[in-house]
């Protein structure tokens, strides 16, 4: 089994775990003013813990509920076992499974599914990014007045006031903003042309890492900016078209 098919598998059996248990009262493990986790964000990182590292034991993983595996390999999984946490609580259906693969610093595979609407993202490092096996690309829109535009908030109280400032000025623009609440789906989303561009000041790394290359490889363009935190980013991901920087 290859990498890539190793993370798509894994990530299809993660999805079938979350949709089993999607409308039914989730145990919450912690809860603040702007962010919820849920017992079965361990449990379903775990689950892909299991399968990947059961194939490739020598491998470490990075996920958003912890470390797992040799953790000085430089083969790195990076996993978002939830990306949309807080939907799937509310039993609003826009949730995914993020599975990357980082070698040596470089990412080399990514995975993106979405178990409600059944769309599985995947990109190889020098292979094409696909949706449900077929190929994809960035929109072609060169015009924020044609666009739409997505813009996280993040979590603290700096991060929320540049999101909101942000998504004031990009509605004077743009044909429309959405406030999707994941990450990963919406870097999926501008792979698949549906959106033209995210930006958040303060995302991390599990969130965008498969996206990052899946973006990339369908012809958008994606900038991080650290945050002076492991793995902590500020981003901006476009179709490489469009002059978001006009409303930065």
């Amino acid at each position: 089994m290859t990498d890539l098919e190793l993370a798509t598998h894994a990530a299809l059996e993660a999805g079938k775990l979350l949709r089993e248990h999607f409308g039914v009262e989730a145990a919450v493990d912690e809860a603040t003013h702007h962010d919820i986790k849920l017992a079965l964000d361990k449990e379903s990182q775990t689950l892909i813990t299991k399968i990947l590292l059961e194939q490739r034991p020598g491998d470490a993983l990075y996920g958003e509920e912890g470390l797992a595996g040799n953790l000085d390999s430089e083969r790195q999984w990076i996993v978002d076992p939830i990306d949309g946490t807080v939907n799937y609580y509310y039993a609003i259906p826009h949730f995914c499974v993020s599975i990357a693969l980082r070698v040596a610093g470089e990412i080399t595979v990514g995975v993106i599914h979405d178990p409600m609407v059944g769309e599985t993202w995947t990109v190889e490092r020098g292979g094409p990014a696909m949706l449900n096996g077929k190929p994809i690309q960035a929109s072609k829109r060169e015009r924020l007045e044609e666009s739409i535009l997505f813009v996280g908030c993040g979590k603290d109280e700096e991060a929320l006031k540049t999101g909101i400032e942000r998504f004031r000025k990009a509605s004077l623009r743009a044909r429309k903003m959405r406030m999707m609440g994941s990450a990963a789906l919406g870097m999926a989303y501008i792979a698949s042309g549906r959106l033209d561009a995210y930006v958040e000041s303060r995302i991390s790394l599990w969130d965008i890492a498969a996206g990052k290359l899946l973006v990339e490889t369908a012809g958008g363009k994606v900038d991080l900016v650290s945050n002076g935190e492991s793995d902590t980013w500020a981003i901006v991901a476009t179709n490489g078209r469009i002059p978001i920087q006009e409303i930065l």
